[in-house]
């Protein structure tokens, strides 16, 4: 659906925001308004960028490996084989991109990490196949209609589905490590997988064990601010709670910003998937969490934890609110306030404004190839700290391709 109206920016941020958009056409020639608008234009320069930046990028990437990150202190390319959770955004953005440029380099490419990814089909040792499988291969057989890919994604589902467990109700997360059965906030978008395997298979299994998930995360993951728990620790005999923890973020019972996002985007997909309101109401009271947080940096990219101090020297995560943003503009969708709508709207364009300048997007031929700089991965372990980030490119990209689609003519 096309919604034929351009949102703008609010007034309140873009003194702040303006000036640091000098990378990207946001201002039509002529336009003496101070009001950057987000326009075809807007969107063509960053895809094009992306898409010279991401040449780049593969002459990098091993034939055997896929890109990570990128330690500018140290000049190190960081690449991880096809087993780990970040293995799906690399193809994934290439092939947001090749549908937004129409470049087929970005088409050779995916298909190339494609064919080395596919074993992972039968990998039941890990609950993050969505991201693996269903953001490269679901782009991939939605994009050229492959039926290879499709049954690559159906026995990747049946592989994940047997992480879910009746006793709890619940997908495991993890394997190691002295848990019982941890059950991660980022669970929730490994959902859209199988929402996706329930309708492409006639299986109601898929769309069986990701209700009972949500229900039991809505229980026990969320506080009464509806900010989340990173980790629940479940008794995986009885199913009760033993554990409410965080593993990545600032502590226990703080907000990891990360997390939030997580679960946003998981409950709108909850909702598009079922139309029950309740996943609404939900994915409606996380985004005020997040969008009314008093730490909320003007620019809209978040600390790497809501409870981290706000401060110049506390770092941000592009790939928060890339997350944000692109979740935010589906919100938009469903929601029948349309002050709300609007908000989000308002939310994500800011957002996006403030990924595509140069505080936040790399220079062309640096950063390692990726596009965005200033992401968190964890930082308690000290591991992929403001530096870019496979996924935050991914769900940037995919932020851009989301308001060309809906909200340009």
């Amino acid at each position: 659906m096309k919604l034929n109206h351009k949102l703008t920016l609010s007034l309140l941020t873009v003194g702040i925001l303006a000036s640091a958009c000098s990378q990207s056409n946001v201002k039509k020639e002529g336009d003496t308004s101070s009001q950057p608008v987000i326009t075809d234009e807007f969107i063509k320069e960053n895809i094009d960028f992306s898409v010279n930046q991401y040449q780049h990028l593969s002459t990098l990437v091993p034939e055997d490996k896929l890109p990570k990150t990128y330690i500018k202190d140290e000049d190190k390319f960081v690449t991880s084989g096809t087993s780990w959770w970040t293995s799906g955004f690399y193809p994934g953005t290439l092939l947001y991109l090749y549908e937004m440029s129409g470049d087929s380099s970005m088409l050779r490419l995916a298909e190339q990490k494609l064919e080395i990814l596919e074993k992972e089909k039968n990998n039941e040792g890990t609950h993050d196949l969505g991201f693996m499988l269903f953001c490269s291969f679901g782009n991939a057989y939605r994009i050229t209609g492959n039926e290879h890919y499709k049954n690559v994604m159906l026995q990747g589902a049946a592989s994940l589905a047997t992480r879910f467990h009746p006793e709890t109700g619940l997908i495991k997360s993890w394997d190691h490590g002295s848990w019982k059965y941890p059950v991660i906030i980022d669970n929730m978008m490994n959902l859209e997988f199988l929402f996706w395997a329930s309708e492409a298979s006639g299986d109601d299994k898929y769309r069986n064990i990701n209700i009972s998930h949500a229900d039991s995360t809505i229980k026990n993951h969320f506080r009464d601010d509806y900010s989340s728990y990173h980790v629940v620790d479940y008794d995986p005999t009885t199913g009760k709670v033993v554990d409410k923890k965080t593993h990545q973020g600032k502590a226990d019972d703080s907000a990891w910003a990360r997390g939030q996002s997580w679960g946003l985007y998981g409950y709108i997909v909850m909702y598009r998937d079922t139309k029950n309101p309740v996943y609404l109401d939900q994915a409606e009271n996380i985004a005020a969490f997040i969008l009314d947080h008093p730490n909320m940096p003007e620019d809209m990219v978040p600390y790497w934890d809501y409870d981290a101090p706000a401060s110049d020297t506390t770092f941000r995560d592009a790939s928060a609110a890339a997350l944000n943003a692109s979740a935010l503009l589906e919100l938009s969708k469903y929601t029948e306030d349309k002050a709300k709508a609007e908000k989000y709207v308002s939310a994500a364009e800011k957002t996006i404004i403030s990924l595509s300048s140069d505080k936040y997007r790399a220079k062309l031929g640096q950063n390692g190839g990726f596009i965005l700089l200033h992401s968190v991965g964890s930082l308690p372990h000290d591991s992929e700290v403001d530096v870019p980030l496979t996924y935050a490119d991914y769900y940037y990209i995919e932020a851009l391709k989301r308001y060309q689609d809906w909200f340009l003519d």
